[in-house]
């Protein structure tokens, strides 16, 4: 499996970011793109806050108007926000630690139907056993009070053909994926299937919704969740962590619990899910908020940067594009979820992490079964689709044509952090002011 010619067959792949309205979908036409890894240094915070405002205003739906922005950050991203530690490199390097996607609204368009596509034999970067040992190693951290609790997760990837397009799809349409979707890049794509979310802003108002506690989708597995001491005392944890994340941009007294240990289904499995609310303080922007929730503390853990620098030492491989946060942002509106029952393709392989948060009364073989279920419910979407693979598609309709990316030091978003991001050079009709009547550029399309 793999493939040895071009790449830009995962850029073909309609973008459909979670928290895109259904009537935006089908008329997306990417405008600007930016990309930065952990390696440009800068602050990825304040690069997605310029990028963003660049697109910010009144959501007209006009053809040519601004849409709004695509937001995908992963872990290592969120670990430098908060000056914690990145973790391992990640394996698929091909993917961004930050990637922001400008579109505006194009003609409406029927898109072509997902092709079939083949995926190999899953190869995990640990055993059991060394995941086992690795939650035996967070519960000694907990002996020796250093974290409360601590997410663990594995990696693994298997070799891929056929169309992009359908694995997206796949991961994507799972069942009770709410924050489901899609975001590619010209060497990479990112597809995620997950329930959670992250981050919603409307107004002044703020919330996150952390998942916390999996057991299996039956009456059965039902009751022994709702009974479990050990899955309700991590998901209280968490809550605890993200009512003081959002605190930090908070007025005073506004942080609320609106909903606690509330269960929903996802696909095969029962999980979890708590509301924590807040009014944003005064001054407070976009880039504040990331560096306040960033990482997600329902994949990371708590003392937030307690747990980076331990599972730093613990996970062979990096984390990439999962666990982080994903979503849309439309004028004043924010929907981020986060990234867990995410996979990300490069050109050979398709990359899925799976894992679980350790307690004090975590058992090491249950954890590894948990990580487990959350992995094949992902995995047994990706068999074999009828039809023969092809790795033939056609070009990028929803692109706009001269979009490309571009070294510009010293100027627009990157000069802001300080960065070397990759941006694209801006069309001829966007102002210093940004894009607010941003159009499909005609030129034609490069990229290097």
């Amino acid at each position: 499996m793999g493939d040895t010619g071009s790449m830009s067959i995962l850029g073909a792949v309609p973008p459909a970011p979670p928290g895109v309205g259904a009537a935006c979908r089908a008329r997306l036409v990417e405008v600007d793109r930016l990309e930065w890894r952990v390696g440009d240094g800068g602050d990825p915070a304040a690069l997605a806050a310029a990028f963003c405002a660049s697109y910010r205003g009144a959501h007209t739906g006009a053809e040519g108007s601004v849409c709004g922005v695509a937001v995908l950050v992963s872990s290592a991203a969120g670990a430098v926000m908060v000056g914690g530690a990145t973790g391992a490199p990640s394996p698929v390097p091909a993917v961004p630690d930050l990637a922001l996607v400008a579109f505006a609204h194009g003609p409406a368009r029927e898109p072509a139907p997902p092709g079939a596509f083949a995926v190999g034999g899953w190869r995990a970067s640990w055993t059991g056993a060394d995941h086992a040992k690795a939650v035996v190693a967070v519960q000694e951290a907990i002996g020796r009070g250093q974290v409360y609790v601590a997410n663990v997760v594995g990696h693994r990837s298997a070799a891929w053909s056929g169309d992009p397009a359908g694995i997206a799809a796949a991961v994507a349409g799972i069942p009770g994926a709410a924050w489901g979707g899609v975001l590619s890049g010209a060497d990479w794509l990112v597809a995620s299937g997950s329930p959670e979310a992250f981050l919603t802003v409307g107004g002044a108002r703020a919330a996150t919704h952390p998942i916390k506690g999996t057991a299996p989708a039956t009456a059965a597995g039902r009751a022994d969740l709702l009974a479990s001491v050990k899955e309700r005392a991590e998901h209280v944890m968490i809550v605890d962590l993200a009512r003081n994340d959002l605190a930090q941009v908070a007025v005073p007294g506004t942080v609320a619990v609106e909903r606690l240990f509330a269960l929903a289904k996802w696909d095969r499995l029962w999980q979890a899910e708590s509301t924590v609310v807040c009014e944003i303080g005064p001054g407070a922007g976009l880039a504040d908020l990331l560096r306040a929730l960033c990482p997600p503390g329902s994949v990371t853990g708590t003392p937030k940067l307690a747990m980076l620098d331990l599972v730093a030492g613990l996970e062979p491989a990096g984390r990439g594009p999962a666990m982080g946060a994903f979503g849309y942002l439309q004028g004043d509106r924010v929907r981020l979820g986060v990234t867990i029952r995410t996979v990300a393709l490069d050109r050979d392989r398709v990359h899925l992490w799976a894992g679980g948060g350790v307690t004090w009364r975590s058992d090491p073989d249950a954890e590894v079964a948990e990580a487990e279920a959350k992995a094949r419910a992902v995995t047994a979407r990706l068999v074999l689709r009828p039809g023969t693979p092809s790795r033939s598609r056609s070009s990028a309709p929803w692109r706009a044509r001269g979009a490309r990316r571009a070294t510009r030091p010293g100027t627009g978003a990157a000069a802001a952090s300080g960065s070397r991001a990759r941006r694209r050079t801006p069309a001829p009709w966007e102002g210093r002011g940004g894009a607010a009547g941003a159009r499909p550029c005609r030129r034609s399309r490069r990229r290097r």
